[in-house]
């Protein structure tokens, strides 16, 4: 197997050591690596999609809540004596009830709520996110939302508002210097159609997920397999934890999103490696490194471990 862009060093503009010259003679110092200014530009396009897209008003750093449905029914709202407990919102918002048919939320009177966009003014079904169109609750002039999420058997509401402090108060997402040596051209072998494999997730459980193949490579003489997952539009999604896990990079790992494979080839960036929602918010669910994703190399390469802002109190 082969690694596209391993020969051409470490592309982070190191100086090399000038040869010594005679005496009385001036020393150049030896030419630096030159990166190409399209791929350094296409990383820098990509690391401002990724924070325009964490900051957006529904991104993962707006979630306020995670609020699992364990009775019958429970009144939902931001007051204290609400079942569920919201940290921004209406005191009062409505009644989400479980019956055989599903989930069901009635609005509370007087209280201006959206499903789907739509005004929302009498009891309605909500969807979960098995669904391909799940039901979507806005509140406070939209700047809210709230929608049902389904986890190893359990349900929960998922809530997001604009003014989540961890959106409002965001701070600096931190990456290694981009390497052209980390994008790396792997081999992928596909999987029989249908195969799954078990992951984890922060909450505890576990679920069974489409798997389409094995990406394998090599680093320093050393071959490399990471058990991918269904990615968008035909890409694969990897999950993986490195020996950088836990010092420079976030505890529970980090995910890489590639193209399509073709012709048994697939290009994982690392430079692209992104931290979990986890690593943001403690309202995520995110899923784990599947067993063999745990690589001994140390990835020095893509987002580093978020560090959030200190509080003024602090």
């Amino acid at each position: 197997m082969t690694q596209r862009g391993w020969t051409m060093g470490m592309a982070s503009l190191l100086l090399a050591a000038a040869l010594p010259g005679c005496a009385g003679e001036e020393t150049q110092p030896a030419p630096t690596a030159a990166i190409d200014p399209a791929f350094v530009a296409a990383q820098a396009g990509w690391r401002r999609e990724r924070r325009d897209a964490l900051l957006a008003p529904d991104g993962w750093t707006s979630l306020i809540g995670l609020h699992w449905i364990e009775l019958p029914a429970h009144y939902v709202g931001s007051s204290a004596d609400s079942g569920l407990r919201l940290a921004l919102g209406p005191p009062k918002l409505g009644l989400l009830q479980r019956e055989r048919r599903g989930l069901f939320l009635t609005p509370e009177r007087g209280v201006a709520l959206t499903l789907d966009g739509a005004p929302l003014a009498a009891r309605a079904a909500l969807r979960d996110d098995r669904d391909p169109a799940p039901s979507v609750v806005g509140f406070d002039d939209g700047r809210g939302t709230l929608s049902v999420i389904h986890r190893g058997g359990r349900e929960a509401l998922r809530v997001r508002h604009a003014d989540a402090p961890t959106r409002t108060g965001f701070g600096r997402l931190d990456y290694w210097p981009a390497d052209p040596g980390w994008r790396i051209d792997a081999d992928f072998r596909p999987n029989p159609a249908g195969t799954t494999i078990e992951v984890a997730n922060l909450i505890g459980g576990v679920d069974a997920m489409p798997s389409p193949g094995v990406v394998s490579f090599v680093r320093d003489g050393v071959d490399y397999r990471l058990a991918a997952l269904a990615g968008a539009d035909g890409g694969l999604f990897l999950i993986l934890a490195d020996g950088t896990t836990g010092h420079d990079t976030y505890g529970a790992g980090r995910y890489i999103d590639t193209g399509a494979p073709a012709n048994g080839r697939v290009v994982v960036d690392f430079n692209r490696a992104y931290n979990p929602p986890c690593a943001f918010t403690r309202y995520a669910t995110c899923p784990l490194p599947p067993d063999g994703n745990r690589l001994s190399l140390p990835v020095t390469a893509g987002e580093r471990t978020y560090v959030p802002p200190a509080s003024p109190t602090s």
